[in-house]
């Protein structure tokens, strides 16, 4: 069954099975996802910082691979405001608040990706704009999905007003207090270095999401809650709550 996935070297690969338990979970996603529809469709996976995002994706295009669908992966990363455009328009992207309302290009993740990819759209889908490590525009690169494909997406504020008539199912990935700075300054310690890998997730990262709980309310918009602080037991959980 064949897979897209995104040309940006800000990638992380597909976990190897960490339990029946976990394989169990992801699959039983998948197949509520297919359910929904055989047409295309738009999954969002927003989380805490950290919270096992990205894997949780790949996982989950596996699985849906496995049903007979065809997948496309994406992450917001690969559409945000590039550093350069920041800078010369004034914008703050450094503060959390700054982080929240700046970093993230609203309207090619829009254009590009997200309505395409939907059961009305084009079809011809866009994966990454623009690549944060390299500087690099994609936005030549396009890819056909077929009329079944499944498009995954992972992303911290998935689910703010600018993408969220987009999605066709939300997944939010819980974790415990103190699980989410200790696992983000572990993954960027070896890019940033521990000062500014701390400093980061302190000063930017984390107060970008406080606003982001404070103003969206993003777990109780999701379609399933998943506490993923134990990587080999994750389980359903109730919605918490705004």
């Amino acid at each position: 069954m064949h897979a897209y996935e995104s040309v940006s070297t800000w990638r992380q690969p597909e976990p190897a099975p960490a339990s029946d338990a976990r394989t169990a979970l992801v699959g039983g996603i998948a197949e509520t996802v297919s359910r929904r529809s055989p047409g295309r469709l738009r999954v969002a996976i927003d989380g805490f910082t950290a919270s096992g995002k990205t894997s949780f994706g790949h996982e989950l295009a596996a699985a849906l691979r496995g049903l007979g669908r065809p997948t496309l992966r994406a992450t917001m990363d690969d559409f945000k405001n590039p550093w350069r455009e920041a800078r010369e328009r004034g914008y703050d992207r450094i503060s959390g608040p700054g982080y929240y309302r700046n970093a993230y290009d609203f309207v090619s993740a829009r254009e590009l990706l997200l309505d395409p990819a939907g059961p009305e759209g084009s079809g011809e889908v866009v994966l990454c704009a623009h690549d944060p490590l390299t500087g690099e525009d994609h936005r030549d690169k396009v890819v056909r999905a077929a009329g079944d494909a499944v498009l995954v997406v992972d992303s911290v504020f998935a689910f703010r007003p600018e993408y969220d008539a987009c999605w066709d199912y939300r997944i939010w990935l819980e974790v415990d207090a103190g699980v989410s700075p200790a696992r983000g300054i572990a993954r960027d310690v070896a890019i940033e270095g521990v000062g500014e890998a701390t400093r980061l997730h302190r000063d930017r990262y984390h107060p970008a999401l406080a606003l982001y709980l404070e103003e969206v309310g993003p777990r109780g918009r999701a379609d399933v809650v998943i506490d993923n602080t134990d990587f080999a037991n994750p389980r359903i959980v109730p919605a918490p709550g705004p």
